[in-house]
């Protein structure tokens, strides 16, 4: 019986990701708000990405809490991230994070659920 009830959950949005997760401090400094990122800011780390078109700078920053935790949704997966950028830039709304284990990504807004300053308690 005990098989079933694994594969069952597996099914199940959101249990798949039911294990508890040890949210760390948010950075003190590394990330990007109120101004829209440099290059300089991706080489540092402080950012995920760099709108430009023609070498000139597009982005905007959007109106949102950076740093703040996050989910980022990919499906049934949800991956907790820390939001370290929040740009718009040709009608989009792209937010940049870090994972949790230290890898980057970038995604527009609405894959993500925006958890607040304050570790989430499970």
């Amino acid at each position: 019986m005990k098989p079933l009830l694994i594969a069952i959950a597996a099914l199940i949005p959101g249990l798949a990701n039911a294990q508890p997760v040890s949210w760390p401090p948010l950075p003190k400094s590394e990330f990007v708000a109120g101004r829209p990122a440099t290059k300089e800011d991706a080489k540092a780390g402080r950012a995920v990405f760099v709108p430009e078109k023609d070498g000139r700078s597009i982005g905007k920053p959007i109106d949102i809490s950076v740093p703040q935790y996050a989910w980022h949704k990919n499906g049934a997966k949800k991956t907790p991230v820390i939001v370290i950028q929040a740009e718009e830039a040709n009608g989009f709304k792209v937010l940049g994070a870090r994972t949790l284990s230290g890898d980057y990504l970038a995604g527009l807004m609405q894959e993500f659920e925006l958890l607040g300053q304050n570790a989430p308690t499970q």
